[in-house]
């Protein structure tokens, strides 16, 4: 859906509590996940706005958000 938020606190409400420890903990996972929901917000204004970007760049975007939630969650389940 357009405009959806994809925060990581969003898609992973059942690691709550590890997302704030390992942001308090682990200074390379803290500026992923502004990284991560930087690029979230950046998809959410843009899609909102009606996409005024080419369609090849949306979803390179889309994919580096995949790609960096992918590395999220495999830190989040190292934990």
């Amino acid at each position: 859906m357009l405009g959806e938020n994809h925060s990581l606190r969003a898609e992973f409400p059942e690691h709550l509590s590890t997302i704030s420890d390992l942001i308090a903990s682990d200074e390379n996972f803290a500026e992923q996940v502004k990284k991560y929901d930087s690029l979230d917000k950046e998809i959410r204004v843009l899609e909102l706005n009606g996409a005024p970007i080419g369609d090849q760049a949306m979803n390179q975007l889309k994919l580096d958000r995949t790609e960096l939630k992918d590395w999220l969650f495999l830190q989040l389940n190292k934990a």
